[in-house]
């Protein structure tokens, strides 16, 4: 199997390409979504959806989350909320969050690349590029990866380049302009205030 990836500024577009994966045959198990949550937007959008006056207590109902964000009975069911060093409070389901997770909190947590990258260097994602996922991830964004079949692979790549995934590239070269070199767990995460600067500078 092989290992299809994309970072999304906006979160809808990242569950839009979930959605056309499920679509394309892509089995549950093998896609994953990590999603800053800086401010608490689920469990703003949980709240809305269940008319919950309290977004803590919309938050922390399972089935709402999964409901509000696309996976009710699917992948999004399985939703949770983690703190991952460097990136900060995140939503996630799927395979790379067990390992991301597992990584942060095991004997790995200590090492240099931090729990989301060594989770997706260890499925064949080039080392750059999980450390620009990483990045984007912290700097408000949502990561969507699969593991799919190699007949999948080139369908399952437009899909995930079709929904307005960021040209890793161009994102690179605007990182690195700013000083930045690789994703550092040992940074502090961004601020509410920062992600929505970060958000506004690549609104189209």
């Amino acid at each position: 199997m092989a290992t299809v990836s994309g970072l999304f500024d906006n979160y809808d577009d990242a569950l839009s390409a979930v959605n056309k994966l499920e679509a394309l045959g892509v089995d549950r198990a093998n896609i994953s979504i990590i999603a800053n949550n800086s401010g608490d937007w689920y469990g703003q959008r949980v709240d809305a959806r269940e008319g919950n006056g309290n977004a803590g207590e919309g938050a922390a109902s399972g089935a709402g989350i999964g409901a509000v964000l696309g996976g009710a009975g699917g992948l999004l069911a399985g939703l949770g909320v983690m703190a991952i060093p460097g990136i900060g409070p995140v939503v996630a389901a799927g395979w790379l969050a067990a390992t991301g997770l597992g990584a942060v909190a095991g004997a790995a947590a200590g090492g240099a690349v931090g729990g989301v990258v060594g989770a997706m260097t260890s499925e064949g994602v080039p080392e750059r590029d999980a450390h620009l996922y990483a990045e984007g991830v912290r700097r408000g964004g949502t990561v969507v990866s699969a593991k799919v079949d190699d007949g999948q692979l080139s369908a399952a790549q437009d899909i995930l380049d079709n929904e307005a995934a960021v040209d890793l590239t161009a994102r690179e070269r605007v990182y690195r302009e700013q000083g930045w070199a690789r994703f550092d767990p040992d940074a502090p995460a961004y601020t509410t205030e920062e992600v929505v600067r970060e958000r506004e500078r690549y609104r189209l």
